[in-house]
Formats: C-alpha cells, sequence, structure tokens
C-alpha cells in the first residue's frame, strides 16, 4: 500500500523530538514537507530527518503538497487559529495538547472540524501508552464483567519532575528567534489574572483531566477545588469517585506520575514514565481477589518496548490510512476544558 504523506507545521523543541523523529521511522509513513518559520532550522532538520521539501509558512506547504495528513506542533494559544486554516485542507490534523487555550477556541476548532469532513486528534500521547492501552482494555472488561464488583474510585497523580529524560539530547537548533504571532486571548468571562491561572493549569495538568476521563469510560464533574491548588476532586456520570493530585511533592531527576483505578474487590494500577522518555511504556499492575477460598493474585504483564510518542504517532498514520480510531479527538477534548474552567471557578470559589 502507499505511505501515508505527512506535512509538519513547525519544527521546533516538542516537533522534532516528540513527533518529527518518530514520525520519520513509522512503518506506512512519509513525512514529505514542512513548514517552520525559521529557515535555517527548517533547512537544519530537515536534512537530519530526510525531508524532501521546505515551506516557510503552512499556507504555502498546503497549496504545494498533496497530503494525507498534517502534524501541527504549536503553541495551544495558537490552535484556535491556526487548526481551521489547516482543516479547510481536508485531511486529519494532530496537535499537541490541550485543544485550545478557551472554550471558545475549542468550539471554534470543533465546528471547523465539522465543516471540514474530516477530523482532529489531539496528542494525548497518554492513551498512546502501551500500559495505558492495557489497563484500559482490561478495566473496560472488569465492568462488563463484574468479576470484581463494582468501579469505587479513580485516582490520578502527577508529581512534578523530570518530564523530558533526557528527549531534548539531540534537538536540532539555530539561534534564530520565533517571530511574534497572534493569539487567541483570553475569553470574555476571565480577567487576565483568571485567564492565567487557567492556562496554567491547562498547560501543566490537562492530560491528567483527560486519563481520568478516559479510565473512568464516562465523563465527569468537578465537585470541589482544594485552595491548596494540590487536589481537584470529581463524580463520574455514574456516581464513581475521583481525584487528581498536582504536585503534592517534586522530584528533580524522575517521574512518579501513576493512577489507581479500584473495584471493590481489586485494582489496576498504572506507573507511566517521563512524556520524552524514549522506547520505554508504562507498567500495569492488577490485583484481582476473586473471594469465596480463591488466592488473590497480583499480575504485571511484560509490555512491548514502545514509547507513548511513538507509539502516538503510529496511532495517528494508522488512522489516516483508515486501520482505526484515533485515540482522542476534538469534540472530547474541548471537554476537558469545559472541566479545566469549572476547576479554576471553584478555586476562585474557595
Amino acid at each position: 500500500m502507499a505511505k501515508v504523506r505527512i506535512g509538519f507545521v513547525g519544527v521546533g523543541n516538542m516537533g522534532q523530538c516528540a513527533h518529527l523523529k518518530n514520525f520519520v521511522t513509522v512503518e506506512g509513513c512519509e513525512v514529505v514537507a514542512l513548514a517552520e518559520l525559521r529557515p535555517e532550522l527548517a533547512k537544519r532538520v530537515a536534512a537530519k530527518y530526510g525531508v524532501p521539501k521546505v515551506y516557510t509558512d503552512h499556507a504555502k506547504m498546503l497549496a504545494g503538497e498533496k497530503l494525507d495528513g498534517i502534524v501541527a506542533s504549536q503553541p495551544f494559544s495558537r490552535h484556535g487559529r491556526l487548526v481551521p486554516e489547516l482543516l479547510a485542507a481536508k485531511v486529519p490534523v494532530m496537535t499537541e495538547k490541550p485543544l485550545a487555550a478557551s472554550v471558545e477556541a475549542g468550539e471554534r476548532i470543533v465546528a471547523a472540524v465539522a465543516a471540514s469532513g474530516t477530523w482532529h486528534m489531539v496528542g494525548y500521547h497518554k492513551r498512546s501508552d502501551p500500559a495505558v492501552m492495557y489497563a484500559k482494555a482490561e478495566i473496560d472488561r472488569l465492568k462488563q464483567t463484574g468479576e470484581l464488583g463494582p468501579m469505587k474510585y479513580v485516582r490520578v497523580l502527577m508529581p512534578a519532575g523530570d518530564w523530558q529524560a533526557s528527549g531534548f539530547f539531540d534537538l536540532v537548533r539555530s539561534g534564530e528567534k520565533v517571530p511574534a504571532l497572534p493569539t487567541d486571548g483570553p475569553p470574555a468571562d476571565m480577567d487576565e489574572p483568571t485567564f492565567k491561572r487557567y492556562t496554567s493549569f491547562v498547560n501543566y495538568y490537562i492530560h491528567q483531566v483527560n486519563l481520568m476521563r478516559h479510565l473512568l469510560g464516562e465523563p465527569y464533574r468537578v465537585t470541589h477545588a482544594d485552595p491548596s491548588g494540590v487536589l481537584l476532586v470529581a463524580r463520574g456520570e455514574s456516581g464513581v469517585a475521583g481525584t487528581i493530585e498536582m504536585s503534592p511533592y517534586q522530584t528533580t531527576v524522575d517521574w512518579q506520575e501513576s493512577a489507581l483505578v479500584c473495584f471493590e474487590h481489586g485494582y489496576v494500577k498504572i506507573d507511566l514514565p517521563a512524556p520524552l522518555a524514549a522506547n520505554r511504556p508504562g507498567r500495569v499492575e492488577v490485583l484481582r481477589d476473586p473471594r469465596k477460598g480463591v488466592t488473590p493474585q497480583t499480575v504485571v504483564p511484560h509490555l512491548p518496548w514502545i514509547g507513548a510518542m511513538r507509539q502516538q504517532a503510529d496511532n495517528f498514520v494508522k488512522a489516516v490510512g483508515g486501520q482505526g480510531a484515533p485515540p482522542c479527538q476534538a469534540a472530547e477534548a474541548l471537554e476537558d476544558l469545559k472541566v479545566a474552567r469549572e476547576y479554576i471557578r471553584l478555586l476562585g470559589s474557595t
């Protein structure tokens, strides 16, 4: 089969080390062009990764190339302006998290997706970690069989730490400054200090907001925002309790993110590696206590040596080629922005 033709918009730090270095090695994918505002950086990156065409902006790339998909690694404060322009090409688009800098900008993107007739994948790479993929399948199975009783609780813990894990060691640089570009700006219902708190929360913790919904398997709402800024308390649509613990402690040379999904008679626990850790999946531990005299078991499956970012690239390419569904699309990612806004509202009222 013909390879999926991908164009890149932006090859800065994350564009290179989280995405481009993975896409150029994914089977069935060909990165045919990149658009980058810094001409010297564009030239150096294209030479390193064997990208044949270079453009100075995305409009020229879209006009000059026949693409099957677009990967745009840009500041999320620009998504509300940029993504609708990319969707006009009527091919799937992938961006980093979050969907946008505000609910209003996110709604514009969702409307543009509907008008385009294609889809927009938001890069919640944790959904592509082999550990999360295994855990999610097991959680769904346990919910269906009821063998461990009902789901009772979901806890997500994300201490601040070394998220890079030396992931930028081979970053190509040019010394050029990034040109000033217009951003989406704050929504009408937020003053500048509130918007700053909102975007800070979204930038650091929107992965965990999304992971909570993914593991619950249902929508949820925020019921409490502790004034310390450390604890978000949630309640799923079916009544399952959830918490997100945000940096109750910090590490300097480690990453200790985890998730715990509790059933009445067991649990599924996930330990996640640093976001830019290469070729390293998370770890899953499943405790099953069948009761009735049956010996409880703790199972730790062996998972493939594939990092979440690489698996995410593979998931996008497969989805573009019609071999699967994107792990998270724009409409669902919009719900994360609404959860974040509600959290900030409650935090401001405490």
